[in-house]
């Protein structure tokens, strides 16, 4: 069954693939902005509420590596251990293990906090990317 995409979904995937200056972060394919052909990634799913807003479990990849990545999940976590490096990996699974509850509540506040960087992004500012949890 997919999840269902919200506001709060779309919101973090803008600032995910801005903060990558619209490219793939694997192969550096520029894309020059919201464009379909560029990925927001999870490293752990989107069903793992506790780091499915967080910027720590995101990349920016193009459709062909976010495709290949998912067929090939060793390959991707050797690419991200050497990207992101072990400790990273290693409190990113510690996080993911954590309880959260998405309230409506929640996700209208997890919304906000990233329109509101994006925007500030479109604006021409230099936003710092900081995670909602």
């Amino acid at each position: 069954m997919a999840l269902k995409r919200e506001a709060c979904d779309a919101h973090f995937s803008d600032c995910v693939r801005a903060r990558a200056n619209w490219s793939c972060e694997y192969c550096g394919r520029s894309f020059g902005g919201k464009d379909r052909g560029l990925h927001c990634a999870h490293i752990h799913g989107r069903r793992h509420n506790s780091v499915r807003w967080s910027l720590d479990n995101a990349v920016s990849l193009c459709a062909y590596h976010h495709q290949y990545f998912s067929e090939n999940p060793t390959e991707f976590f050797l690419w991200l251990e050497d990207y992101l490096g072990r400790g990273h990996l290693e409190m990113l699974l510690e996080k993911k293990n954590a309880i959260f509850k998405g309230s409506k509540y929640i996700k209208k506040d997890i919304a906000n906090h990233y329109r509101e960087m994006f925007q500030a992004f479109e604006e021409g500012d230099e936003p710092e990317w900081v995670s909602y949890n």
